[in-house]
């Protein structure tokens, strides 16, 4: 795939980000792509590698060293067929996946991997400006109706596909925009909302039927769903957050992330919000409790608004700045990485854990802390303790909880229809047929499978469309 010898030729070349300086003064996305000339000699790179790891790496296994060997062509609108074929909206992945593909690249064994993350998100971006992406309309109706609750990555690509395949898809959204967490838990400057708006009028225009400001199991009652459809697609999301249940957490200050994020959100769509319950950075002294993702978000986001200070902790050790190649590729590494927000202006500290806030007048003014050690125990299990005189406190007058997610929310629609929980207290259904307990109603995304990735869960939403698709008419040719 790509050029022979393309790998040993041309070194990796990826997008680059406008100075922190200019980006941190607005709410646009601020990486400056390749020229179309230079995405196709990274494509060249790919290797005849025999088994293409990458394969496995990416959760909806795109034909990468295909689409590669087209853009090393410049046959530009093929390799967006081949990309399509695996992946409904290529476009937010290639905007925000952590392209696990990547560090599955046979060439990432000498830390050089295709940038196949940018390869890709070329290749949408052309298919857009050229106006190659049109609806695709079913052949024929089924007259099966189907209600999706949810409208993040999951729920859209399984509501696409049947809509492809000829059924009335519903999708229901609590919040009064579509795209789920997509539009709210990921900032504009990661990704800006015409991109999901542009996919979604694709799907109205496909025959998708949109319903903001829904809220099943609230607004509607769940089992009015199981009456008027014929098949239930639950794809609400992971959306409980984990809590830190220590002294001081009921002191004013103290938000979950996803309070935090969507706010600035419709502050830059325009949306105004109540003084009284406005969360800001703006001039304080910011503590971020959590190292991932959306504990990065909510870094950026802050430094857009002006915080005074931001600091980022993490209770897990510190990642080793390079993995041992030996142990892990072509599996996702534990190493550690810097995000273009962490990069914008934080300080960061591992192996931290909370004791407890103090505030002033009901408002949050400090954290204590205490540095911990991790060991394996007898079987094999890390277990965290606390290193005795290790007490440090921070000033804080914001802090922003983000630990992930704990499973589904289960008060409403899911206690309702009263579908089986697994163990984790995620909905019950497997990866073949991904029906719930219930006859009729199916669940894919984090609503199954806990929080995880946008693309495993397009993945989801792919899958259980099939399985929708032949729970109806007996059969599907629908992609699995």
């Amino acid at each position: 795939m790509g050029k022979t010898t393309g790998f040993m030729e041309f070194n990796r070349q990826d997008r680059t980000y406008a100075p922190a300086a200019d980006r941190t003064q607005h709410y646009r996305e601020f990486v400056i792509p390749l020229m179309a000339s230079e995405v196709s000699q990274q494509g060249a790179r790919c290797m005849d590698c025999g088994i293409p790891f990458c394969h496995n790496g990416c959760p909806v296994n795109n034909i990468i060293p295909d689409w590669n060997d087209l853009v090393y062509q410049h046959r530009w609108r093929e390799a967006l067929a081949v990309l399509h074929s695996t992946n409904n909206f290529p476009e937010f992945t290639g905007r925000i996946c952590p392209a696990p593909c990547e560090a599955a690249c046979t060439l990432n064994i000498g830390d050089e991997p295709v940038t196949i993350k940018t390869i890709e998100c070329a290749i949408v971006d052309k298919g857009w400006e050229e106006e190659w992406i049109k609806p695709q309309m079913p052949t024929y109706r089924t007259g099966k109706r189907v209600a999706i609750v949810g409208s993040g990555p999951s729920g859209l690509a399984c509501a696409q596909q049947l809509a492809r395949a000829g059924h009335e898809v519903v999708v229901y959204e609590k919040n009064d925009r579509m795209g789920g967490l997509l539009r709210y838990g990921i900032p504009n400057f990661k990704m800006e909302k015409q991109i999901i708006d542009r996919r979604l009028a694709q799907m109205q225009a496909e025959g998708v039927v949109f319903s903001p400001n829904t809220h099943i199991g609230v607004d509607i009652p769940a089992k009015q769903l199981l009456e008027e459809y014929d098949a239930v697609v639950l794809t609400g999301g992971s959306e409980k957050p984990r809590d830190l249940p220590v002294p001081g957490r009921e002191l004013k200050g103290i938000h979950f992330a996803m309070e935090f994020l969507p706010q600035q959100t419709k502050r830059v769509f325009g949306d105004k919000t109540p003084e009284a319950s406005l969360i800001t950075a703006t001039n304080k002294h910011l503590v971020v409790i959590g190292g991932g993702d959306t504990g990065s978000d909510c870094i950026g986001t802050s430094v857009r608004q002006g915080a005074a200070s931001i600091t980022q902790l993490e209770i897990l050790p510190k990642p080793p700045e390079k993995e041992n190649k030996e142990l892990t590729w072509p599996n996702w590494p534990n190493k550690l990485r810097t995000s273009s927000s962490q990069e914008e202006g934080c300080q960061r500290d591992w192996s931290v854990s909370t004791n407890s806030f103090e505030g002033d007048n009901g408002h949050v003014k400090k954290i204590n802390l205490v540095r911990v050690e991790w060991q394996k125990d007898a079987n094999g299990r890390w277990q965290m303790s606390k290193i005795a005189g290790s007490e440090f406190e921070l000033k804080a007058d914001l802090v922003l909880l983000a630990m992930g997610f704990v499973h589904p929310v289960h008060d409403g629609m899911l206690k309702e229809l009263g579908v089986t929980l697994d163990g984790r207290g995620n909905v019950q259904a497997d990866t073949n047929n991904y029906r719930t307990t219930i006859d009729n109603v199916f669940a894919a995304g984090d609503m199954r499978r806990g929080q995880s990735l946008v693309v495993w869960a397009i993945r989801e939403g792919r899958q259980a469309a099939r399985a929708v698709d032949e729970y109806l008419i007996g059969f599907s040719e629908l992609p699995r």
